[in-house]
């Protein structure tokens, strides 16, 4: 019985997660209870919970992380300002004459969007209310407005700089030296969030340029789906000077955020500091900002904040009492027994980590399943950048995937009552296929991921 304890463990917490409890909680207290188990049986050396102090004193001292509250900030500050209303309403006007053009803008502000903020929920809610009602009232197919929207939503797992890359980067760089430590190499090589932003520029662009051209065939063969928008006012000098007001300055911040990280100016953290500060300068110059839409950004950045920090707490201990009970060991030999070796071995976690994206949320998963299965993927001799930018994908498709992806709960949440379920489930079959094959096509040349951290830096 006592060698099947890490995975009932790990079935529990599933369960109790399933149930709605909250993460952190879910985590902590179902860990506590199996490790008070495993102590009055003897399964479990209490030894393991004393290294807990030391897991959380580097959890609160790990520099890479101040970067979250920061990013978080950043994105609230840009959503709460209206300064993405502006953005879109201005790329509207800008490609709102072409056909397609309004769905074209749709995708290129969400993609800056899900890049400040990284969050899921808060880019398609965003995005639903400000997008949706303008695509349907200018005659756009509810199936292809409800279906662009989910997917540009869903770019935040991808496209960097956001969270939810951060997160995981920190995550895979301690199993990536964990792995190499169990093979014996005791100065291991590290990986860095900026090798996981590197990772995610080629794959992130390819995907954004899949759903621009689904959004162009679609104008082009079928354009009373997607027609041109027909009130732009006229083209005139001050038209360009308002639309280059409102556009350059937040590309210019997100630029220079990650472009401060890409070049090796700034760490993560720096530049999401820059962010940050660069977010408020921007609602302040927009005329967007005042004393009660700070204090709204600040209680949504601690809430998040503290949510995330919570579940690394809880995650700390989940892990502890998992590898206590010889959870590394059960996954590693049965991974090492799997048929297809490496292969076999990734093609399981990839199709239960798009399985689980159905009920547990990305910081879960980077939480609860990535600790547990990259360790031994890596050791196998897997890239971590490469694994790392298959599961960001991989969550990606599942969190689009009918019925229970939960960008579709989100999107069903702020859409109008006579935009059906059904309809938003057609809407985004198309973009499914297209992460499918971006997945596929990442699997088969894992070099779009590894070439450009390869090539920078070595």
């Amino acid at each position: 019985m006592a060698e099947w304890m890490p995975l009932i463990l790990f079935i529990v917490v599933c369960l109790v997660l399933m149930a709605g409890f909250p993460v952190a909680f879910s985590l902590a207290g179902t860990s506590l209870l199996f490790a008070g188990i495993g102590v009055v049986t003897g399964t479990l050396d209490s030894a393991f919970l004393a290294a807990l102090p030391n897991r959380l004193f580097g959890i609160l001292s790990n520099q890479i992380l101040i970067a979250v509250p920061l990013f978080v900030f950043m994105g609230v500050m840009l959503e709460k300002s209206r300064i993405a209303e502006q953005l879109l309403r201005n790329m509207g006007l800008l490609y709102g004459p072409l056909r397609g053009g309004l769905g074209l803008s749709v995708i290129l502000v969400g993609m800056l969007m899900a890049a400040s903020t990284g969050i899921i929920g808060a880019t398609v809610v965003t995005m639903g209310l400000i997008s949706l009602p303008t695509m349907l009232k200018q005659g756009y197919s509810p199936s292809l407005a409800t279906g662009t929207i989910c997917a540009t939503g869903t770019l935040g797992q991808i496209i960097p700089p956001s969270t939810a890359l951060i997160i995981l980067g920190d995550v895979l760089s301690s199993a990536y030296q964990q792995a190499q430590l169990n093979m014996g190499i005791f100065s291991p090589d590290t990986i860095s969030v900026a090798d996981l932003f590197l990772g995610a520029l080629i794959p992130g662009v390819l995907l954004v340029t899949a759903y621009l051209l689904y959004v162009m065939v679609i104008a082009l063969f079928k354009g009373e789906a997607a027609p041109a928008v027909q009130d732009r006012p006229p083209l005139s000098w001050s038209f360009f000077r308002d639309l280059l007001v409102a556009l350059v300055p937040p590309l210019a911040l997100v630029f220079v955020v990650l472009g401060s990280i890409l070049a090796g100016v700034a760490t993560p953290t720096e530049a999401a500091g820059i962010g940050a500060l660069g977010a408020t300068l921007l609602a302040i110059g927009y005329g967007e900002f005042d004393l009660k839409r700070l204090k709204d950004v600040m209680d949504s950045t601690l809430q998040v904040t503290s949510m995330v920090f919570l579940i690394f707490i809880g995650a700390a201990l989940f892990s502890l009492v998992f590898r206590g009970f010889g959870g590394e060991e059960l996954v590693h030999s049965a991974f090492s027994d799997m048929p297809g070796g490496v292969f076999g071995a990734m093609l399981v976690v990839m199709a239960v980590i798009f399985l689980l994206g159905f009920i547990l949320d990305f910081i879960e998963i980077t939480f609860v399943v990535v600790p547990i299965v990259a360790p031994v993927l890596l050791s196998m001799g897997i890239d971590p950048v490469w694994l790392g930018i298959m599961i960001a994908i991989n969550l990606q498709t599942s969190f689009l995937t009918p019925p229970f992806g939960f960008a579709l709960f989100y999107l069903r949440g702020v859409a109008p009552p006579h935009i059906e379920t059904k309809t938003i489930y057609k809407g985004v079959a198309p973009f499914i296929v297209i992460q499918l094959l971006i997945l596929v096509l990442l699997a088969i040349y894992p070099e779009l991921a590894t070439w450009l951290p390869e090539k920078i830096y070595g």
